[in-house]
């Protein structure tokens, strides 16, 4: 039965599917952005806003290889060429990325996926949607609130820079967080009154399963008549996982990568336009599962490291390793919960 959860909120009873953002001005939707800006949104009859855990699910650990869009090698020269391009002066950040897939059984249910996620690696942002009619099946973990409104507030909280833990962040991981704060301040001020976008916290250190994040806290209060279909034209995709300035981190991307992102820092999350509410996270440490044009079903798994001149090829490799290891490894019966 089509589904989606967002922590202790279960929504059922599919009403409308749309590819766009128009017309969400009443209903509870679930919506999931592709980074590369395919939009799907389902409204929802049946809200329960207190719903209790999900029940057990199995789960078959995944126990075959996985395949990366960038092998090793063409993640360093990828590396490689963004700070070539730093340095000709054509952009400052670039978000690299390499999406990570396994052969899926077509009987595989990722609700045992999402129950593992839940008990071993326990997200502010975790969402389940499953929508067959809509082609959504993905489970998310992301820690990361790219645009949260209540009301007239609009609030986006980045996050960059990692490291296992805190002493080990570097300059560099500030200096990241620093250049996407004010990007998304730019990209709030176009959606805000004037005078009325802040910086509430900046680089905060925030605790995770197996890493720590620098987040900061950007917020404004918004235009009066301004649609969701304004709000994401001014800020997506969002800015912490392209990169400054964002059209030339978006051509950056466009040439490096090899294949779509999907899901994977996209937006996944709800709106809930009766009382004028809504949390979209980031998409990042995500499975959704997918065929491909022979038919085959497959798990995919988006993993990556913003990069600028201070990076060092292999360290922004091991920062995809880490935020991979963990997840990877529930999915594959390695890790745990």
């Amino acid at each position: 039965m089509s589904h989606a959860r967002f922590g202790s909120l279960l929504a059922r009873e599919v009403v409308d599917v749309r590819h766009d953002l128009e017309g969400m001005d009443r209903g509870f939707w679930a919506v999931v952005a592709g980074f590369e800006g395919r939009v799907t949104a389902v409204r929802f009859a049946d809200v329960d806003r207190d719903a209790p855990p999900a029940p057990p699910s199995p789960w078959a650990p995944l126990d075959r290889r996985w395949h990366s869009t960038l092998d090793h090698a063409a993640y360093l020269a990828g590396v490689r060429e963004v700070r070539r391009r730093v340095a000709e002066g054509e952009v400052y950040q670039v978000n690299l990325c390499r999406v990570l897939s396994h052969r899926l059984d077509e009987a595989a249910d990722l609700d045992g996926l999402a129950v593992l996620l839940a008990a071993g690696n326990p997200a502010p942002h975790a969402a389940r949607v499953y929508v067959p009619e809509a082609d959504l099946d993905v489970v998310s973990a992301s820690p990361e609130a790219f645009l949260v409104r209540d009301g007239g507030r609009l609030e986006s909280r980045p996050i960059k820079g990692t490291a296992p833990v805190l002493k080990e962040m570097l300059a560099k991981d500030y200096a990241e967080n620093v250049m996407i704060v004010d990007l998304v301040r730019n990209d709030l001020q176009q959606v805000c009154r004037p005078g009325s976008v802040r910086v509430d916290h900046l680089c905060a250190p925030e605790e995770h399963p197996g890493l720590v994040h620098l987040v900061s806290t950007v917020s404004g209060e918004l235009l009066p008549g301004t649609t969701w279909p304004d709000v994401f034209a001014a800020t997506f995709p969002p800015g912490s996982v392209s990169g400054a300035p964002k059209s030339s981190a978006l051509k950056a991307i466009a040439d490096l990568e090899r294949g779509p992102r999907g899901p994977y820092c996209g937006a996944v999350g709800w709106v809930d336009a009766d009382r004028d509410r809504a949390e979209l996270a980031v998409g990042i440490r995500t499975f959704w599962a997918e065929h491909d044009h022979d038919g085959a079903r497959w798990l995919r798994f988006g993993t990556g490291a913003g990069i600028t001149w201070g990076s060092d090829a292999q360290g922004e490799w091991e920062e995809t390793e880490l935020k991979a290891v963990r997840l990877i490894g529930l999915a594959s019966g390695r890790v745990q919960p």
